[in-house]
């Protein structure tokens, strides 16, 4: 089976130029980087959650996540500024790929009753967000070490300009939306 950017270059580039009518190959929108973000509120009480948290992230990804702290105080929350509070990866270039194919052909269809993904979590500018509310559906996590279940937001970053050619993008990439 051909690499998701082979047939991103081969099959999505000349469907797009079409479907949009761009006049030079570098109009076509493209995937910059995918984001994931892990936000751990309980780290507060519970420092232990973190470390978890990272080595989950980092057997999803392939990449070692960096640990987000506190910007501000919070009294309510008491949250005090530079406390961690999450764990995000920024993932680029094939590895970038990789897990989008893995996503794609393998995650997202382990999901329970799953029907395809919404297609309004665009944010005006051509990128995705997609929340998974558990972890537990990367096949690279073993079911019987987890603590807890966390969920994690994926943020898919385009170079579109808009909302259509983002979803377009996606949807060509192989992004199971719903009708």
């Amino acid at each position: 089976m051909p690499s998701l950017k082979e047939r991103y270059e081969s099959e999505v580039v000349p469907n797009l130029m079409e479907t949009f009518q761009y006049k030079n190959i570098m109009q076509v929108p493209k995937v910059e980087k995918i984001v994931l973000n892990m936000g751990l509120g309980e780290a507060i009480h519970n420092i232990k959650i973190l470390d978890s948290a990272s080595d989950e992230l980092a057997a999803i990804t392939g990449q070692k996540p960096i640990i987000r702290r506190a910007k501000k105080s919070i009294a309510a929350f008491k949250l005090r500024e530079g406390m961690p509070v999450g764990c995000m990866v920024t993932l680029r270039g094939k590895r970038m790929y990789d897990f989008l194919d893995k996503l794609v052909n393998i995650t997202l269809p382990r999901v329970r009753d799953f029907r395809g993904i919404s297609g309004k979590a665009m944010d005006g500018n051509g990128n995705y967000t997609l929340g998974i509310t558990e972890q537990i559906i990367f096949p690279e996590i073993d079911y019987d070490k987890i603590d807890k279940i966390k969920g994690l937001n994926i943020s898919i970053v385009t170079s579109a300009r808009t909302d259509e050619e983002g979803k377009e993008l996606l949807k060509l990439l192989g992004m199971p939306f719903k009708n």
